[in-house]
């Protein structure tokens, strides 16, 4: 999976909307499937006009460091949520809460290229790794 330093550069280097609507199917595609199982009810999330599942795990680290997968049934989705998970799994607790998921987005341009529905998604899918992270401070 790519960082998102990489996503953002390689966004840079993108000119034009179309050639990035490309990557983000692309980083849709990197992202590895999850297992049926986990395309539970409990896993959705809401808010989504497509269909989005994320899945969190948190190691046993000191401080502990939460890891997300997640999987979409739309292609553009997808790419967001590889963005999501580019810019939160693997961070601390705090860390996660702490992010300007914003601030992110915005440096790539997704809130003047994305439908209401898809940033509505997006917003979805950043509440739902924040609220993870907060659970986890709370454990």
């Amino acid at each position: 999976m790519r960082d998102i330093a990489e996503i953002e550069a390689d966004f840079e280097l993108l000119d034009d909307w179309e050639d990035r609507y490309r990557y983000l199917i692309e980083l849709g595609r990197e992202l590895p499937p999850l297992p049926e199982a986990a395309t539970s009810e409990a896993n959705k999330v809401r808010g989504c006009v497509s269909q989005v599942w994320l899945v969190s795990e948190t190691d046993s680290g000191a401080p502990p460091r939460l890891f997300f997968q997640g999987e979409s049934d739309a292609h553009i989705v997808r790419g967001l949520v590889a963005i999501a998970l580019a810019l939160f799994s693997g961070h601390t607790a705090a860390e996660i809460v702490a992010t300007d998921a914003e601030a992110a987005f915005a440096r790539l341009g997704l809130q003047e290229h994305l439908t209401p529905q898809r940033s509505n998604g997006l917003k979805s899918m950043v509440n739902r790794i924040k609220g993870d992270a907060q659970a986890a401070m709370a454990a």
